[in-house]
């Protein structure tokens, strides 16, 4: 049967190529309706033409990579590559756009010549950069935006100091990544859902921003019978139901494609909101970074990808993890549009997420940020990385919040003095908080304890009777 099908196929072959010659064939449009050379543009299902990015944000396709080459119109800069030798009029009709075709055999670089532009609003003193795409931020956003920067650095100032005390056994800082978290933050709504990622300690500013107190934050640190999670996960691995902020899990990347999937039921719900998913440049060399990448564009999920790009994922440097020009080219490959913001530049960011916010909602599509910066702390260790400006973001915002007359260093001191004195209370008032009890390590997943579970409670039980000095707070 095999050696009939084959021979059967190559009898037809022949025959069609003595027929009509192979390139006639292709012309012969009636033939098969897999081939034309039309270049009609891209519409939704709703008639909406979604190549265009939002009219707020200006000629905007500079900035942000194409989805995907939908058609021969859509790729016609990267048609002008090659010489057709003539066949204009022969294209392949293929799932995702037509695809011109050249008798010239040439492989694609690895790289393109010229590097992606990283966007940029305020220069490193706080100064407008001319000709800059953005929407102003008023008054009342842009302090409470660097009332939220202050109060985050001296959370993690305190906390930091209080881990090192013995106080609290982990934690770690975001401070020098303030504008990314807080900035974005303001450009979302209540509404948007927000999953952080491995680096969970670079988030803390979304709640902050949203109204998570800094009483909640101590209670998580401190793992006290007032934390939502209930003293069952490490210290700063927030979650709040109240403010659409997803319990942060430790394992890396994992959440990126859970992200995907809650952007999808948004969409299914026909809901007037996105995710929010953050993620470290180190998070782009798993697997999970990839599939969800891949998920979201062909499910054409609402969610926005912000990739924070300190040139290291713990002590690995970039240069080790990948070749590409960073993460937003990676996007692209994907069929995502996407962008690189400087991310000491509040205002970018703001406008950068802003923009992804409306393409993500109205146009049903996902985005990817790419968010540079180069520094960072990773761990409670400071192995790698020169410091090059631990407040960068902070100044050059606060810069300009002065410009405008908004903020001054009166301002400034009884905001600083005010957010170390609710701290040091809240952390006092947290340490006196009782324990959660033993039995709340095994509850809430089943609502029927199996034996195993069981089993394991009483064997721990034991374990406390037997080094009760070990153990003083369990009940």
């Amino acid at each position: 049967m095999a050696i009939w099908f084959r021979k059967s196929i190559n009898v037809s072959a022949n025959y069609l190529k003595a027929k009509t010659g192979l390139w006639g064939l292709l012309n012969q449009r009636h033939l098969s309706p897999c081939f034309h050379s039309n270049s009609s543009s891209p519409t939704s299902l709703n008639g909406k033409n979604y190549r265009n990015p939002p009219s707020f944000f200006g000629n905007s396709t500079t900035l942000f990579g194409s989805r995907r080459f939908e058609s021969v119109k859509a790729g016609r800069q990267e048609e002008l590559r090659y010489d057709n030798g003539g066949h204009q009029d022969q294209a392949l009709d293929f799932p995702g756009g037509t695809v011109p075709f050249t008798p010239e055999m040439r492989f694609i670089s690895e790289a393109s010549r010229e590097r992606i532009p990283c966007y940029q609003v305020l220069d490193d003193n706080g100064n407008l950069i001319m000709h800059s795409s953005f929407v102003q931020v008023n008054k009342e956003d842009a302090v409470k935006m660097y009332s939220t920067m202050v109060t985050l650095q001296t959370m993690d100032t305190i906390f930091y100091e209080a881990q090192r005390q013995g106080r609290i056994s982990f934690y770690l800082t975001s401070i020098g990544e303030e504008a990314i978290s807080i900035s974005s933050a303001a450009a979302l709504t209540p509404e948007d859902v927000i999953l952080a990622q491995e680096t969970q300690y670079r988030e803390p500013g979304v709640l902050l921003w949203r109204g998570f107190t800094l009483q909640e934050f101590a209670n998580q640190c401190l793992g006290n019978k007032s934390d939502y999670g209930k003293g069952r996960q490490m210290p700063i691995h927030y979650g709040s139901n109240k403010h659409n902020y997803f319990t942060v899990s430790s394992p890396i990347a994992t959440q990126l494609p859970q992200a995907v999937g809650a952007a999808y039921s948004l969409k299914m719900d026909g809901k007037d909101a996105c995710v929010v998913t953050y993620f470290g440049d180190g998070g782009s060399s798993e697997g999970d970074f990839h599939a969800a990448l891949n998920f979201a564009a062909v499910m054409e999920a609402p969610v926005i990808f912000i990739c924070r790009n300190n040139g290291w994922a713990i002590s690995t440097p970039v240069s080790e993890q990948f070749r590409s020009d960073g993460i937003v080219v990676k996007g692209q490959a994907y069929g995502i549009r996407s962008i690189r913001v400087d991310g000491n530049d509040a205002l970018a960011v703001y406008n950068a997420t802003r923009a992804a916010r409306e393409m993500a909602i109205t146009e049903q599509r996902p985005v990817l940020i790419e968010v540079q910066l180069g520094f960072l702390k990773h761990t409670l260790l400071t192995l790698h990385i020169p410091i090059l400006t631990v407040d960068a973001s902070e100044l050059r915002f606060r810069r300009w919040v002065d410009g405008n007359g908004w903020w001054n260093d009166k301002d400034e001191s009884e905001l600083r003095g005010n957010a170390r004195k609710q701290l040091l209370h809240a952390i006092q008032a947290a340490e006196k908080v009782e324990k959660p009890p033993l039995s709340d390590l095994f509850t809430d997943v089943y609502e029927n304890t199996p034996s195993n579970l069981i089993q394991q409670e009483e064997l721990l039980r034991q374990t406390i009777q037997r080094h009760p000095q070990d153990y003083p707070s369990v009940e």
